[in-house]
């Protein structure tokens, strides 16, 4: 291994989900390799107006059939560079971290549509405009390249699940609870295999919304206390995507709540936290072999009735990111940070296991600082 390979970079992950919650920020010191040390993490919650700003971009760009001019996406576009510029700024004012010493910032920006069937993607975020305002190397753009190549350019994070979990003579499965669901297997030797699994937070947020004009379902407690209609469930399940084989990914808008709007708001969360556990339980019985441990990260790890009916449907034990030493919130963040320096080593980021690219493949655009005339 060369000195290059083995040099460590300081870097800052961002990630705005399919949850629309807010934006993530994580500085991490890593070789894009095996060696990760944490260093901060920030968040942005996003207040109401940005999210229903995100909402109408998102249904704007899955109506399309490629990615052309729409003046709410432009505007969207606009809110979230801004708001990434100065999540950046708060994580470094916070952590006191000189970005003089910054090697490169991993800029996921928000995914308003992902059209796997249709082999397009489409985040927004101006990679440049940041470059340009923190005077900073960034990386952008992550998906593009495995999408051109066949790919699903979804799910991203398993070359980073693999850096943190993976274990000799182990097996272990990585659940990401996003707005959307995805499991990454990682082998003994190395090898992975991950997919999105089905919805996670997406729908559950939305129903709280619609029924209580809440964010999201704090600890579970109103799907605990509501009653799964088993006969929506079913139909939620035969769904033809759970029938498809790896690799398959989703857009957060392949699944909407008009499918319980037959139910009181508390059965309607209920039957949609039940339809994400067993989205998961079926997403495990497609493994290659059966897991010695379960990691559950994202956000909704913090669910303890989704939690509890994941292990319940699959039989399972459910292990939170934290007993293993790592923030759970932060993982995402600090994925496209550990991707940023691998793009800067040309090292590849998705892999036919992962994705089904035909060969393991480099992704991301670098944007450097505009020189100052």
């Amino acid at each position: 291994m060369t000195s290059w390979q083995n040099e460590t970079f300081f870097a800052v992950g961002l990630m705005s989900g399919t949850s629309r919650d807010g934006i993530d920020a994580a500085l991490i010191e890593t070789d894009g390799i095996q060696f990760v040390r944490s260093i901060g993490f920030s968040e942005h919650i996003y207040d109401k107006i940005d999210r229903d700003l995100i909402e109408e971009a998102c249904s704007r760009a899955m109506s399309k059939h490629e990615r052309s001019p729409d003046l709410v996406i432009e505007e969207c576009e606009e809110r979230i560079s801004k708001l990434h510029i100065q999540v950046v700024a708060d994580l470094l004012g916070t952590t006191g971290f000189d970005s003089a010493k910054l090697a490169v910032i991993g800029f996921h920006g928000h995914t308003v549509a992902h059209r796997a069937d249709l082999g397009w993607t489409w985040q927004i975020g101006d990679a440049q405009r940041l470059s340009d305002e923190l005077k900073v190397t960034v990386v952008s753009d992550l998906r593009q390249n495995d999408m051109r190549n066949g790919g699903q350019g979804a799910p991203l994070l398993p070359v980073y699940h693999r850096a943190l979990f993976a274990r000799p003579n182990e097996k272990a499965a990585v659940l990401n609870l996003g707005g959307v669901a995805n499991l990454t297997f990682l082998g003994p030797d190395g090898d992975m295999i991950a997919f999105d699994c089905g919805m996670a937070n997406a729908l559950i947020d939305d129903q709280m919304s619609k029924s209580f004009g809440l964010t999201y379902d704090y600890n579970g407690q109103t799907a605990e206390t509501g009653a799964i209609c088993e006969e929506t469930l079913a139909q939620l399940l035969e769904h033809p995507f759970f029938a498809l084989p790896y690799p398959k990914s989703l857009d957060r808008m392949d699944f909407s709540i008009d499918s319980v709007c037959h139910l009181s708001g508390v059965d309607a969360v209920a039957t949609l936290t039940a339809f994400s556990a067993a989205a998961v339980s079926k997403g495990l019985g497609q493994l290659p072999s059966k897991v010695d441990k379960l990691i559950v990260t994202g956000g909704g790890r913090k669910n303890q009735t989704l939690m509890r009916m994941i292990g319940e449907s699959s039989g399972h034990l459910p292990t939170k990111t934290e007993d293993f030493g790592w923030n759970g919130d932060a993982i995402e963040a600090q994925g496209f940070a550990y991707m940023a320096v691998r793009r800067l080593k040309s090292l590849p980021i998705t892999f036919p296991g992962t994705t089904g690219a035909p060969t393991p493949l480099i992704g991301g655009i670098i944007c450097q600082p505009s020189l100052q005339v």
